[in-house]
């Protein structure tokens, strides 16, 4: 976030703790917020079950990525990729100030979420942050830029940070590990995550039966393998070809299927595109597939 005024007051004030996030910029923003420091929630919420950030495909988003940028007469560089990305440092965090308010690619900051802030990461970027005191784990959705202290790494949300034992003592030793979502999911998704109502699906890797198929270009055989963009998983066959038959223009000349598998003796039909080519996703195909309707393809394996 845009958050230049609080990083000058605590430059002049030489103050820790929290931390202070700023954004793409040289703009001070005195009077942006409602509050003069950050702070705990009035009523702090139990935060011990809020999920992790789940990593998925996304293109980079339009805010957020100018490369290089300049923050309080530093220049910083945008990484390429945050594939390999893997460093140890000092973690802060940022709360009830900020909740609510613009992240640097647009999104609105939500405290009670898994998110984080950083300085050279592509954004959107996934990351698993190890409390190194005490070998707490949580990822993260990277989604803002910060902080610009010379000595923090990684800012992350309250939520995050209770869950990483940091909060009372406002930073923490820690490590920084991006996550392929590719490897991911096929790691880490279990089968019994799929939604089994007409909306797009949770990340999911499972083998599956050939049910039937519609085209945009030449039909693949049956028993075609490799790597697909999944859409979405619905629980009626006429859901799932009415999506089909939206993202034909969409994908481009690229196949979409719907393929079937069983789940507690229910049908479940998968709208895939594919087999792909190539281990990447160009951005252009998801940017078309979210346009259409759907924010949430990923990539999965079929043998």
């Amino acid at each position: 976030m845009a958050r230049l005024g609080v990083l000058l007051l605590f430059a002049l004030l030489g103050l820790a703790g929290c931390s202070s996030t700023g954004g793409g910029g040289e703009n001070p923003n005195a009077g942006r917020y409602s509050m003069t420091h950050d702070r705990y929630p009035d009523a702090p919420a139990d935060v011990s079950n809020v999920p992790d950030a789940v990593p998925r495909l996304e293109p980079k988003s339009r805010g957020g990525n100018k490369s290089p940028y300049q923050v309080l007469g530093k220049k910083y560089h945008i990484m390429p990729s945050a594939a390999g990305y893997r460093r140890q440092g000092t973690a802060s965090w940022y709360g009830e100030k900020f909740h609510g308010h613009l992240t640097s690619n647009g999104e609105v900051y939500d405290m009670y979420k898994m998110s984080a802030a950083h300085k050279s990461l592509p954004l959107p970027s996934y990351v698993r942050v190890t409390n190194l005191s005490n070998k707490r784990q949580v990822i993260v959705r990277v989604n803002d830029r910060g902080p610009f202290h010379d000595n923090r790494l990684i800012d992350l949300s309250y939520a995050a940070a209770a869950k990483l034992g940091m909060l009372n003592h406002g930073t923490a030793r820690v490590e920084v590990e991006a996550i392929d979502p590719v490897a991911w999911n096929s790691k880490n998704v279990l089968p019994d995550s799929e939604n089994m109502t007409a909306k797009p699906a949770g990340p999911q890797m499972s083998t599956a039966k050939v049910a039937t198929q519609k085209t945009a270009a030449v039909p693949a055989p049956v028993s075609a393998s490799g790597r697909y963009l999944q859409v979405g998983a619905f629980s009626t066959d006429a859901a799932a070809r009415r999506v089909q038959d939206k993202l034909i223009e969409a994908a481009a000349g690229s196949q979409v299927q719907v393929r079937s598998v069983e789940r507690d003796g229910r049908p479940l039909y998968r709208v895939l595109i594919g087999p792909l080519t190539s281990d990447t996703i160009p951005g252009d195909l998801i940017s078309r597939v979210q346009a259409a309707g759907h924010s949430s393809p990923i990539l999965v394996n079929y043998p």
